[in-house]
């Protein structure tokens, strides 16, 4: 009895904490997506200049978009279809599922502001210099002709970037917005918060700490491996970690499972499929393999 009076209090401060956060940063970043037209953001990617710095755009462009992975999709074909450069587009690719705003203030939150740090560094890093070495290696002609206009998955469309008349309208549908999203994602974030207090109250320590603590030198290429066919959501895995870290597992392989799962998920490859050939879909798993492993293995030697 005791530790299921413990599971419930760890489940609603979980979940409560996470609702309020994904609520307000989801508003705040869907009012600013207000006032952001489609057409600068093509303006901003396609401009003359050297590829990296649209390839930082395109990166920044993905840290402003709380998409989830599937959803990021029909937005890189716009943005091929508009006209912006390859790299720029896989930078957003990359970014926009692993770096958005409900992330990185999960993140702040949960596991503290010098874990967020190294990991906005490393992703954003990775993202940058995927799209110019894939831009490098001439990846755009793996893209099948006749590219499909509008793909998705799942519901998680963007928060919203239309064009709206008043200051009013636009905090009206900025707000609509995050709570549309709110209500498609609440169910991953109860999971999340479900399965972290179960874990809390039921899971040895010592369990964990033998299959993932700091002893175990395989702990973070198994965990990226696992997570990319788990299509575990980061609004899933983040309330997750925060109990396997306080249980003993060690931090490298939460951010490569937190990477795997969220930057190459089955959906996601299979929609990509439908635009690129195999040679770009084994190149993109291998891709987020290794910068999961890469960021796992930094973080273990850092923290």
């Amino acid at each position: 009895m005791d530790n299921l009076e413990a599971t419930f209090y760890v489940f609603i401060y979980i979940a409560g904490e996470l609702a309020l956060l994904f609520i307000v940063i989801s508003f705040l970043i869907g009012l600013l997506q207000e006032y952001i037209p489609p057409d600068k953001i093509q303006k901003v990617l396609g401009g003359q200049r050297y590829p990296i710095v649209n390839n930082i755009f395109g990166t920044i462009f993905g840290a402003l978009t709380p998409f989830c992975s599937c959803s990021t999709i029909p937005i890189t074909v716009g943005l091929l279809n508009g006209g912006a450069p390859f790299g720029a587009a896989m930078s957003f690719l990359i970014a926009s599922p692993l770096l958005n705003p409900v992330i990185i203030a999960l993140l702040l939150s949960l596991l503290g502001l010098k874990i967020t740090i190294i990991y906005f560094s490393i992703v954003f890093l990775a993202s940058v210099l995927t799209g110019v070495i894939w831009q490098k290696m001439n990846l755009q002609q793996e893209i099948k002709e006749g590219i499909i206009q509008s793909t998705s998955c799942c519901d998680c469309s963007p928060v919203g970037i239309a064009e709206t008349t008043t200051n009013k309208q636009k905090i009206s549908k900025a707000f609509k917005g995050a709570w549309k999203l709110f209500a498609q994602m609440l169910p991953w974030l109860l999971v999340g918060a479900a399965i972290g207090a179960v874990i809390y109250s039921y899971i040895p320590e010592e369990l964990i700490v033998k299959v993932a603590g700091p002893n175990n030198p395989f702990s973070v290429p198994i965990a990226a491996v696992v997570g990319i066919p788990m299509y575990i959501r980061a609004s899933t895995m983040l309330p997750i970690s925060t109990v396997l870290l306080a249980k003993g597992m060690n931090i490298g392989a939460i951010m490569a499972l937190i990477i795997g799962g969220s930057g190459a998920s089955l959906p996601e490859v299979s929609l990509l499929s439908a635009i690129f050939k195999k040679k770009f879909i084994i190149i993109f798993v291998l891709t987020i393999f290794f910068w999961a492993t890469f960021a796992g293995i930094l973080f273990n030697i850092l923290i």
